[in-house]
């Protein structure tokens, strides 16, 4: 067993039979992030490392050794991306801005992962503020994006992550750091957020799983916001099982985030590994979204290839298309969204910080245009000051058109496609193209999903609909970077989504390391 290919279960066994200590486990986790992430091919993928981690490691393993196992997280590491908050570890959502920030207390679903034993390894390198003030989509932001000046896997805080499957390539967008770390084995899984695609795309990319669970079943408080409206944390893994189980300790309701309550499960949280099984796509019926092929030759044949898997599996597969008012007003329905609830949100957020901190956006932006503070981003400066003078009120007629009339809109499109070919998901390549080449020293290729014709931003209907995207590894192109497929149901579908990725993921113990990050001796845990 190697700590690769060895599921949150498989750690267990190792550990309840003393076989391995989670002692052990840390450090062998600690040796590939010193060899890759700090050293070697330097993927940059951690911004802060927990020095305590080794003292953690011992005291579960004690904690085991007298009967006090917290269940099967106990003594495991994960990493968090930046913008979720760990008491004693600083959280500066990938900002210059921020740094030295150290909440007094764990996000939600951190506190969980903790109460179930599981040791905060490190924190991961994000997209700055996961885009805000700079992804937003309005025509000038655009503009200043695709000139080619913000980089995608950068931040004034953490710099530049590279792809460990090629460094050349940019590990996606503001959950690239996560992607990068547990694609190259840093940790046994992680935590990302996703506004438009943040969790899907640096897992597609980096040839990782990645969930965008259900709005809300997730809480977010204590994780700086972006858009609360299409925010959502979820957890991105190397493998199904992890994903699930993780999905299973965070869930739950919490008083301080009310839709948590509001949009639970009509019928209570499943079991989500008991729901993993080997024949679910058996009788199942999907529908290809046609609208999202045909960028990239290769990224469609790895596609289509998946597809004729899950047809030798006993899966029906039609073809289906998106109206096109849905297609063409999405991109309009994000921007007016993402740029009015950063600019609300964000303060609110900064409210908990310390003293001489900004607490608003306008300070945000006043502070990166401070020539004293030698800010290294003029053009994310300049798209937090665009977004604070142009983002419009929360009880702005335009804003909430878009917040209440049109995000319902895009749910009653999904729902009508769904109802009407009587499917139980929607298929399409999670990105139309592979990563990114991060360009030149100097200058920086646009994130990958601006990269992308409109027509092809597939991800962001999932968060307007506020319903759960799954994307699994199915392959690589010729020049070995990873394809993703993206397995889109309704509401509180993950279960179905979840079993589906499972009956189609690789056989157990066979991932694949990237090329720059291979196994070390010291991988080998029996």
């Amino acid at each position: 067993m190697n700590i690769a290919n060895a599921t949150i279960a498989d750690l267990n066994r190792a550990l309840t039979c003393g076989a391995i200590s989670s002692s052990a486990l840390v450090a062998s986790y600690v040796a590939r992030i010193e060899a890759y992430d700090r050293q070697g091919p330097r993927i940059n993928s951690l911004i802060y490392l927990n020095k305590a981690a080794l003292k953690e490691a011992a005291q579960r393993d004690r904690e085991r050794a007298m009967g006090q196992s917290r269940g099967p997280l106990h003594g495991i590491p994960i990493v968090l991306k930046d913008n979720f908050d760990a008491a004693g570890m600083p959280t500066t959502a990938g900002s210059r801005l921020l740094a030295g920030h150290l909440p007094s207390r764990d996000a939600f679903v951190v506190k969980r992962l903790r109460d179930a034993g599981a040791i905060i390894l490190a924190k991961t390198n994000m997209q700055e503020f996961a885009g805000g003030g700079g992804s937003v989509m309005g025509s000038r932001e655009r503009q200043v994006l695709q000139a080619g000046t913000v980089p995608s896997g950068y931040s004034t805080q953490g710099g530049q992550t590279l792809n460990p499957h090629d460094v050349r390539y940019s590990p996606s967008s503001s959950s690239g750091g996560t992607g990068a770390a547990v694609a190259a084995a840093f940790a046994q899984f992680g935590l990302g957020t996703d506004t438009i695609m943040s969790i899907r795309g640096p897992g597609s990319v980096n040839g990782i799983v990645g969930l965008k669970p259900t709005n809300g079943l997730l809480s977010r408080s204590g994780i700086v916001p972006l858009a609360p409206s299409l925010d959502t944390a979820g957890p991105m893994a190397r493998n199904i099982y992890d994903t699930a189980f993780a999905l299973g300790v965070m869930a739950g309701v919490d008083a301080t985030d009310p839709s948590t309550a509001r949009d639970a499960p009509p019928h209570g949280w499943p079991d989500y590994i008991r729901g993993l099984r080997k024949g679910a796509l058996r009788d199942s019926r999907f529908g290809i979204v046609q609208q999202f092929l045909g960028t990239d030759p290769e990224v469609d044949e790895v596609f289509h290839s998946a597809v004729s898997r899950m047809r030798e599996k006993g899966a029906t597969v039609m073809e289906v298309r998106y109206p096109d008012y849905l297609l063409d007003m999405k991109e309009g329905l994000c921007s007016i969204i993402m740029a009015s609830e950063f600019r609300a949100h964000i303060a609110d957020y900064l409210a908990s910080t310390g003293t001489g901190f900004p607490k608003s956006l306008a300070e945000l932006a006043a502070a990166a245009a401070d020539p004293r503070r030698r800010y290294p981003s003029p053009e994310k400066a300049y798209a937090l000051r665009y977004t604070e003078e142009h983002a419009l009120d929360l009880d702005d007629p335009g804003y909430l058109a878009a917040r209440h009339h049109g995000m319902a809109l895009v749910r009653h499109a999904v729902d009508a496609l769904f109802a009407r070919h009587e499917l139980d998901a929607l298929l399409y390549p999670t990105l139309s193209g592979t990563a990114p080449r991060i360009a030149a020293a100097g200058t920086a290729a646009p994130t990958p999903y601006l990269a992308m014709p409109p027509s092809h931003h597939s991800t962001v209907i999932a968060n307007l609909s506020g319903y759960p995207d799954l994307t699994i590894p199915i392959g690589r192109t010729i020049a070995g970077l990873p394809v993703g497929m993206s397995i889109f149901g309704r509401a509180h579908a993950e279960a179905k989504l979840l079993a589906y990725g499972y009956d189609l993921e690789r056989p157990p113990g066979t991932y694949v390391l990237p090329r720059h990050t291979p196994a070390l001796e010291s991988d080998v845990l029996l």
